[in-house]
């Protein structure tokens, strides 16, 4: 018989923040609210500890703040943060086409595609949360295609704190026929070696995105106002 590893502090502090980002991603937290680490603790079964240095590695990344004596929040939605986050999506993700494009593959080429028609079976099922997962992974494949690590390591750190911090309905406010047909469009683009079609395309989509998701959020605050009136 084998030997059962023991785990050690860094394994309960990964356990930890893998279990908050869920609950993050499944809206059992949401933008606002007090955070109890001893809750947090008791529903991932586990010590305080870990807990606690997830926290830490959160409030790295934007998702919670601390306040002393006090503990810690999650972070409001921000009208301001969502442009900045979107502005550099953009910034990224279009200077990594030039890269993506020259070092096209057959390979690389059917592993884009693939990532596509995931997207495109995930946009016609009734789950939300399946559609932001196989959106971001067409954007992250596409990205990763580049081999660029640095840029696609900043990248994945906005996906985080968009599909994390701010709810499906605010992102997926984009009509997914569109969606669908601006993915197409760049597989499209890419395939035929168009760099500067690609951009247009990616640039276009991005900002496209990025309206409707202002739009869902000046909604989103017009209605909390009327409501405190």
């Amino acid at each position: 018989m084998g030997t059962k590893t023991k785990k050690s502090k860094d394994d309960f502090t990964l356990e930890a923040y893998n279990g908050i980002r869920r609950m993050f991603f499944s809206n059992e937290i949401i933008p606002g609210q007090k955070i109890s680490y001893g809750d947090l603790a008791k529903r991932l079964n586990m010590s305080t500890t870990p807990v606690i240095q997830a926290l830490k590695r959160l409030e790295i990344q934007g998702l919670v703040r601390h306040e002393p004596n006090r503990g810690y929040y999650t972070e409001n939605i921000s009208l301001s943060e969502i442009i900045e986050i979107y502005d550099f999506r953009e910034l990224i993700e279009v200077s990594l086409l030039p890269d993506t494009i020259s070092g096209m593959t057959k390979a690389k080429l059917k592993k884009l595609k693939k990532a596509l028609d995931s997207h495109l079976d995930a946009v016609r099922d009734i789950f939300l949360k399946d559609r932001l997962i196989k959106d971001m992974e067409f954007h992250m494949t596409l990205a990763e295609l580049s081999g660029n690590r640095i840029r696609v390591a900043c990248l994945k750190d906005l996906y985080d704190l968009l599909y994390l911090k701010y709810r499906g309905n605010i992102l997926f406010v984009t009509p997914m026929e569109k969606v669908d047909d601006e993915h197409i469009r760049l597989y499209d683009n890419i395939a035929s070696g168009n760099l500067e079609g690609a951009r247009t395309v990616l640039a276009g989509h991005i900002a496209g995105v990025k309206a409707h998701a202002i739009s869902s959020i000046e909604r989103m605050n017009r209605e909390k106002n009327s409501n405190t009136i």
